[in-house]
């Protein structure tokens, strides 16, 4: 497999804050995002009027360029006082944060010279002072785009966790690769409560995996409605794929509803090889209903899904295996998606929404071509029936302290049939998904949280 790249993750608990030490941090946050805007817009209007001064003009366009450049300097200032300051982030500067940054501070740009242009034509008539006509417009701009700043770093931008979190992460990852899992052990002391528990429970896991084969069976599930032109070229290829690696696997189909004939083909291929199981959905219940079924009836060591649609290549799945032994997922990201740009358009909305509502992080959330362990998917059985599973997933999963992996993977062009996921109701249907799930959550964490601190 050719991948472009790969991602090793640890994801941990930390110990939560009390609403009144989160309010509080958030206040402060507050409190140096102003301090920090203040600066800058000072910064920002002496560029402007240095400019005006050196080089005086009542000229739109010109008054524009002058307006972006002054704007772009104070955006560089207030990425490194607001990074190192008002969000406590001292690590080392990631490219993926520096584009996070950059989006937000062409945002601001567009956004502060469309409120420019319209203000200083309003102005142009009524002030005749060159430079006080170009301050009024400015200072009305600045209070436009301050709202689109700071919801951009505060949500955004800077939306990792804390300097303390990264650190316990980072000890965590040393002790799993510089010693052995048998003498790792975690000090009450140092981590306290469900924390201690989760931690020496995943170590536990981590730990017999060492001295276990890297793969042992392999149950593959297959979501599927109405796949009957591509469904048996799908298993067909699965089964042939497999049989040259290993001999202890199962293939699940689950036939989500189809009106077609895919539900006949499967049954037909299971009658003539035992290892091809099909699961049946009387009615049409979703994308996520059809993975959890799945996952409730894989029986072996490893399980692994994959979209029955032919776009992804099996043959990808070779590249997880050597590091399913060393973490809890190998999750993969499509390359070059062949999609429509409307559907890639709706893909990076809903990664933003979820990275905002959930703080799930990933290259590619609803990539489906994910190999984890089968004992964590039934300890952790998910609820979601709709789109929103993937998210529920991986939420659930960094949640217990899991770790992943990300690599890429081959995405092919759709051959037949036709995508579900970009219909209205699956779209209504993910949105309350994810909110009725988000809202859960926090109401089951402050239960935790309470009930740890009675």
């Amino acid at each position: 497999m050719n991948a472009i790249d790969e991602t090793r993750v640890i994801c941990l608990p930390g110990k939560k804050d009390t609403p009144t030490q989160y309010w509080s941090k958030v206040l402060g946050q507050l409190l140096r995002f102003g301090l920090v805007g203040g600066l800058n817009t000072a910064l920002d209007l002496l560029i402007l009027n240095g400019l005006l001064w050196l080089f005086p003009t009542q000229d739109s366009l010109l008054l524009l360029v002058y307006n972006s450049f002054a704007y772009a300097i104070g955006g560089l200032n207030s990425f490194f006082l607001n990074k190192y300051w008002t969000f406590g982030r001292k690590q080392k500067t990631s490219r993926s944060e520096l584009l996070r940054f950059s989006v937000t501070t062409l945002s601001g740009i567009a956004c502060n010279d469309a409120i420019i242009w319209l203000v200083s034509n309003f102005f142009h008539p009524l002030i005749a002072n060159a430079t006080l006509w170009a301050n009024a417009s400015k200072v009305i701009a600045i209070c436009g785009t301050v709202l689109i700043s700071y919801l951009g770093m505060r949500l955004w931008v800077f939306v990792r966790q804390p300097q303390e979190e990264k650190a316990m992460e980072q000890s965590f990852f040393q002790e799993r690769i510089g010693s052995s899992a048998e003498n790792t052990q975690f000090s009450s002391v140092q981590h306290e409560g469900a924390f201690v528990e989760r931690g020496q429970k995943h170590m536990d896991r981590y730990a017999s995996r060492r001295r276990a084969p890297i793969y042992r069976g392999l149950s593959v599930i297959l979501p599927a409605h109405n796949e009957e032109q591509i469904i048996a070229s799908t298993v067909s290829s699965v089964l042939e794929t497999l049989d040259g690696w290993m001999k202890d696997f199962e293939v699940i189909v689950v036939d989500d509803g189809s009106t077609d004939q895919t539900g006949s083909i499967i049954a037909s291929i299971a009658e003539r090889d035992a290892r091809v199981r099909l699961v049946t959905h009387e009615v049409n219940q979703g994308y996520g209903a059809a993975l959890v079924s799945g996952f409730r009836t894989a029986s072996k060591e490893l399980s692994f899904f994959m979209d029955s649609d032919g776009q992804f290549d099996i043959r990808d799945l070779k590249g997880f295996f050597p590091f399913i032994d060393e973490y809890d997922a190998v999750i993969g990201y499509r390359i070059d998606r062949q999609d429509t740009w409307m559907r890639k358009l709706n893909a990076w909305g809903w990664k933003q929404l979820i990275g905002l509502v959930l703080d799930v992080h990933v290259r590619d959330i609803d990539c489906a071509f994910k190999l984890l362990h089968t004992e964590f998917l039934h300890e952790h059985p998910l609820e979601t029936h709709g789109a929103m599973i993937n998210a529920e997933l991986l939420y659930k999963l960094m949640q217990s302290g899991g770790t992943y992996r990300e690599i890429g993977v081959h995405h092919l062009p759709r051959l037949s049939g036709r995508a579900t996921g970009a219909k209205p109701a699956v779209i209504i249907r993910a949105f309350r998904e994810l909110f009725v799930f988000a809202h859960n959550s926090r109401v089951a964490r402050n239960a935790a949280l309470w009930q740890g601190v009675g």
